[in-house]
């Protein structure tokens, strides 16, 4: 048994249900879209949002209709931000396959994408899932806000720590925390737990990113993410941003302007990759991502132990050591 089918088993029949159900909400009478989200659920990634949802409805005993009703809305929201993400960033790769843009042009995948947000929040009012919509719509703004702040503070080259922990709570640690929360709420949870899940999602959500910020210094490419994409995008990260502070303002100004020429010069990347790790910056953001972790692993104290509550510890060490 793989570590994550480890990590579904207490809710692997939930998981089987739910992929017809899924499935269903994408659908269109408009060829074109038939065809498109159906390349789009072949090449289904882990799904890890859609299984935070079912193991925080499993932590409170309550598994049930608004359960699927969150983990497909979550599903949905994030597949659109996906393929918007790859228009924005150009990206013609994703998971080892080729990206909706690539195939289909911009023009079309940003249509998939509303098409699929829009699907989202129908879903949620066809059921009366007002309070799930509401930290959807919250999660939706604040990603929005992330990368928008990245990107204007990238174009200056002027992101320090704090901004980067602004950027990333609010790209990526939002929709964690949506997921979780919805999660509980969908099983009747009280102000402590959903408190306490909340905690969990955005920590483990800043664990997650920082370790996708990591992949991009790493001397070998993971699956669906190249080595450098992000240094070739001119993103300051973690590991980037702590090196640079190790270093004085003229060596600063020499790696900015590397960073500047990457996009066109495998040379320049290399360099950058050294200049990271020979001056701590992986390191350091190792440690950083681990105490994220630990304060996910300290929120669910909060809940009796359970198979659910033993697979999210399982969950939580995966996330930080996965490979891809």
């Amino acid at each position: 048994m793989s570590e994550l089918s480890k990590i579904k088993e207490p809710v692997k029949e939930e998981l089987r249900e739910f992929e017809p159900y899924f499935r269903n909400t994408m659908k269109s009478k408009v060829p074109l879209l038939s065809i498109i989200t159906n390349y789009i659920y072949r090449r289904k990634g882990k799904q890890l949002r859609s299984l935070l949802v079912f193991l925080f409805a499993g932590l409170k005993g309550n598994i049930n209709r608004s359960t699927h009703v969150a983990a497909a809305m979550i599903e949905l929201l994030h597949t659109a931000t996906l393929i918007h993400d790859d228009v924005v960033d150009e990206a013609y790769e994703r998971r080892g396959s080729f990206s909706i843009n690539a195939l289909w042009r911009s023009k079309v995948a940003v249509l998939v994408g509303d098409f699929l947000l829009s699907k989202g929040l129908l879903l949620a009012i066809d059921t009366g899932e007002y309070d799930l919509l509401k930290n959807m719509s919250n999660a939706v703004k604040d990603m929005s806000e992330g990368e928008l702040l990245q990107i204007e503070r990238s174009r200056k080259m002027n992101i320090d720590e704090k901004t980067y922990f602004d950027i990333i709570r609010k790209k990526t640690a939002a929709l964690m925390a949506a997921c979780v929360v919805n999660g509980v709420n969908s099983a009747q949870a009280n102000e402590e737990e959903v408190d306490a899940a909340y905690e969990y999602g955005i920590n483990l959500g800043l664990a997650f990113q920082i370790k996708d910020d990591i992949f991009d210094y790493q001397s070998k490419g993971v699956l669906g993410k190249p080595i450098g994409n992000d240094i070739k995008e001119n993103k300051l990260t973690l590991p980037l941003i702590h090196s640079l502070s190790k270093v004085d303002r003229k060596t600063q100004k020499q790696v900015l302007k590397k960073l500047k020429q990457s996009k066109r010069n495998p040379k320049a990347v290399a360099e950058i990759i050294s200049f990271t790790n020979d001056n701590g910056g992986i390191q350091y953001s190792v440690d950083v991502m681990n105490r994220f972790k630990d304060k996910a692993m300290q929120a669910l104290s909060c809940f009796p132990d359970s198979e659910y509550k033993e697979s999210l510890k399982f969950l939580t060490e995966f996330i930080v050591n996965r490979k891809s």
